[in-house]
């Protein structure tokens, strides 16, 4: 069966749908497992290149099933292009925005927070290694925001973790350069707050799921990050699957689907 399936079929509703911010797509959908708590917790990122007409349905599927083994998820949705103030940098600010707010929500829906990873889909790999780097921005940059939320890692799927190297590929139709306003060429310093090769070592462990077959995000793009990420030290590693392509491994029905749980399961 084939795992394009997850963006047509409607994913099991969340337990809430919850603002963290003032506009319309300023929202997470909470999921809680039964039981007392406190639950660890993943903070997941969907991906669609960053565009207005992708957002977080689809992750609905691998939520909920994230949710029936024990995990809360806190799924985040975020301006997009298209968007008024999507893009560089109100994209980057809006997950931000919605990863700190687990904050708030921790003690009502009995959060851990001492046990969070942070997952994402393709370009919402991209923002989860992202969200994970934070603390290696500097301190008056446009991204800055004080005490970011610190995950125990991040388990990135497809990511496009290195957005100069996306643009040089010309990922779906040169969509980085859409989001992020120019060229890596011209605009050299927002390219490295924005991309998770730039902020490598990210200090803190990852796991890059890729399948073999991708042929949306080459998985030489996770592969080399990996490589790099190690020379400098990083607790990084590469799972390639065979045969996978790009949505398997959030197909919660397939057969690559267990190894992603369980990559989660040893980060926290």
């Amino acid at each position: 069966m084939s795992s394009l399936w997850v963006l047509d079929e409607p994913s099991p509703a969340p337990d809430a749908r919850i603002a963290y911010g003032p506009g319309p797509h300023h929202f997470g959908e909470l999921r809680l497992p039964s039981g007392p708590g406190p639950h660890p917790v993943v903070v997941v990122v969907h991906g669609g290149f960053w565009r207005a007409k992708y957002d977080l349905a689809y992750m609905g599927h691998a939520c909920a099933a994230l949710t029936a083994s024990g995990f809360a998820t806190w799924s985040l949705e975020f301006r997009r292009i298209g968007h008024e103030g999507g893009g560089f940098p109100g994209t980057f600010e809006d997950v931000a925005l919605g990863a700190d707010h687990l904050r708030a929500l921790a003690g009502a829906h009995s959060l851990d927070l001492s046990r969070v990873v942070f997952m994402g889909h393709s370009a919402g790999g991209h923002l989860a290694l992202w969200l994970g780097a934070r603390h290696r921005l500097p301190g008056r940059g446009v991204l800055c925001r004080g005490n970011p939320l610190r995950p125990r890692g991040v388990v990135a799927l497809a990511a496009v973790s290195q957005l100069p190297r996306a643009h040089e590929l010309r990922l779906s139709d040169g969509v980085v350069e859409s989001f992020m306003g120019g060229t890596p060429e011209a605009l050299p310093v927002p390219y490295s707050l924005a991309s998770p090769s730039a902020l490598q070592p990210l200090g803190l462990p990852q796991v890059l799921i890729h399948g073999v077959e991708d042929d949306t995000v080459p998985v030489a793009m996770s592969e080399d990050f990996c490589v790099r990420g190690r020379s400098l030290g990083d607790d990084v590693r590469a799972v390639s699957l065979a045969g996978a392509g790009h949505f398997e491994i959030v197909d919660p029905r397939s057969r690559e689907w267990p190894g992603v749980a369980e990559a989660i399961r040893s980060l926290m």
